[in-house]
Formats: structure tokens, C-alpha cells, sequence
């Protein structure tokens, strides 16, 4: 059995798999305040899955930021009380057994290569078009990773080829102009169409209005596909990926996979584009079931507790 983690900024999601990628328990609880309360709670979730499946299993954990190769410590994690941690040391220690830990972006993209939109395509981009902007790579069936730790920060990118009244590009909270997120996230999407029409809407809001042919909300879309076209034409040009996943709330809008491969072979450097862009399969599940595949089949810790 595998299990799944999913520590989010408001809740603590967990899901036990069967070796088939069933679904054999799962359970939420609300995200503490504090790094010790939140470890605390991985274990009582923990606790609580294995005796709902009635048996003992391996642990993924998908978190914010990522785990620092040069320290061993959490870096780049808008949770901020895990930054500096030894979480993964901390989490073993907690739970008696070993733990592998990934960005939630990667957890969603390992997710939708393994069983979901991408299944099958050798290489596998997953993009989280959420509150932030992020993503993970998979090729053959595993993540990419580096010395870094940040394969997949394309988010933090300046978006490309920006138009006179785009620049010098909205802030970004991480002490930079124009990145992608700053562009493409949902609050991004609100806050744009906010500032070119002096009107507050919701994501939601403005997507209805576009489909009933509202011409400032289709505007809006059309302006974010086109960002989103800009800023995944490098990802094509530099990794030439077979799928593109998103996930997240902004990929819940249809006219994306219409409206961004339409728009994109005008930035990519190739006679054609033949790379698919997909709404994901598993949803709000996704990032959780991605944790729990950080242990692929036949791969189980030595003191086999798998």
C-alpha cells in the first residue's frame, strides 16, 4: 500500500493506494499553524488511513517549496514556519519509517503521467495554474529533478516576449517584475481584468460572463490565453514535451485548450506543434495520489514496511 500526502496551506489531505492505484482510504483535516503541530498532525494522519485500510504502507509527502540539497532544509515554501526545517528528518522520526518528499507541483505532475491525462507519454509537463504558478517534469515515468531542487520553477520566469503595455510587468512576491505568476495565476486573472475594467470579479464571474459572449470578459480570456501561449512556448522550445497537464483552478476554463494551442505556434521555433495540451484527470486528487506515487511499483523501503 501507498500512501499519499498533501500538506496545503488550509488542509492536510491523505489517501491510502492499493497496488492497482485504488482507492482504499482517505481523510482531511485542517492544516495547523505551527511546524511541530503540523508534523504531529502527518502522524495522526498517518495513523488514521493505516487502520481505515487495515494495513501498513509506504509514505509520499507533497509539499510547498522544496527540500534545499545543499542544507536539507525547506526552501521557497509560501507556508513560511517550514522554511529552514529539517521536515523530512523531522516526518521519519514522527512516523518510524522512511519518507520521500516533493513539491506539490511535481506530486501533481508524477500523478497525471503515472494514471491520469498524461498517462503513457514519455514526457510530461504539469502545470498548477492556481493561487501561485508552478509545475513538475516527468520523462519515462520519473520526475525530473536537479541539483537545485527547482525543475519545474517556470512560474518564476519572466513572461516572454511582453507587449509596451505590459511591461515592466506586475510585481511578484518574490522581489521581481513580470514572472509568469505574477501574470497567470487566478488572482492575477482577477486582478487584471479589475484593472482594465474598473469592475471586481471573480475568476468564476468572469469566465460565465465570457461564455455568455460578454466582450470585456472574452477580452480577458483572450489576454491570458495569449500570456499562457507565450509562456508555454518555452517550455515546448526548451523541453519539447508530448503532454502539457494544468491543473488548478484556472485549468477548470474551457476555452483554454482551444484559445492557447491556437495561439502558440507563433512563439515556438517549429514548422508545426504536435504537443498536446490537457485538462488533468484527477482533479483536486491529483497532488495527493502524485505523493503517494513517489514510491513506484516494486519500490519499497529495505525494512519492508511496504
Amino acid at each position: 500500500m501507498r500512501i499519499g500526502i498533501d500538506l496545503g496551506g488550509t488542509k492536510i489531505e491523505g489517501v491510502a493506494l492499493g497496488s492497482d492505484g485504488r482507492e482504499l482510504a482517505r481523510k482531511r483535516v485542517p492544516t495547523p499553524a505551527t511546524y511541530d503541530a503540523t508534523v504531529g498532525a502527518i502522524r495522526d494522519l498517518m495513523a488514521a488511513l493505516e487502520q481505515q485500510a487495515g494495513t501498513r504502507g509506504t509514505v509520499g509527502i507533497g509539499m510547498p517549496g522544496a527540500l534545499s540539497p545543499a542544507t536539507g532544509l525547506v526552501k521557497n515554501a509560501n507556508s513560511v514556519f517550514l522554511i529552514g526545517k529539517p521536515f523530512d528528518r523531522d516526518l521519519e522520526a514522527a512516523l518510524g519509517r522512511e519518507v520521500r518528499l516533493a513539491n506539490d507541483a511535481d506530486c501533481f505532475a508524477l500523478s497525471e503521467a503515472t494514471d491520469g491525462a498524461g498517462a503513457g507519454a514519455p514526457t510530461v509537463f504539469g502545470v498548477i495554474l492556481g493561487t501561485g504558478v508552478g509545475a513538475g517534469i516527468v520523462v519515462n515515468g520519473h520526475l525530473l529533478s536537479g541539483p537545485n531542487a527547482i525543475a519545474g520553477e517556470w512560474g518564476h520566469n519572466q513572461l516572454p516576449w511582453m507587449l509596451p503595455d505590459e511591461l515592466p510587468g506586475p510585481d511578484c512576491y518574490c522581489g521581481k517584475k513580470g514572472c509568469i505568476e505574477s501574470w497567470n495565476s487566478g488572482p492575477a486573472f482577477e486582478l487584471e481584468y479589475a484593472l482594465a475594467e474598473k469592475t471586481k470579479l471573480t475568476t468564476h464571474e468572469i469566465v460565465a460572463a465570457a461564455e455568455a459572449g460578454a466582450r470585456p470578459a472574452r477580452s480577458a480570456v483572450r489576454r491570458y490565453s495569449d500570456r499562457l501561449a507565450r509562456a508555454l512556448s518555452h517550455v515546448i522550445n526548451l523541453i519539447d514535451p508530448h503532454v502539457i497537464v494544468l491543473g488548478g483552478g484556472m485549468s477548470n476554463v474551457a476555452a483554454l485548450y482551444d484559445e492557447v494551442p491556437s495561439r502558440w505556434g507563433a512563439y515556438v521555433f517549429s514548422d508545426r506543434v504536435d504537443t498536446k495540451l490537457v485538462r488533468n484527470l484527477h482533479g483536486d486528487s491529483s497532488g495527493v495520489r502524485g505523493a503517494a506515487w513517489l514510491w513506484p511499483e516494486n519500490d519499497g523501503p529495505e525494512d519492508g514496511t511496504a
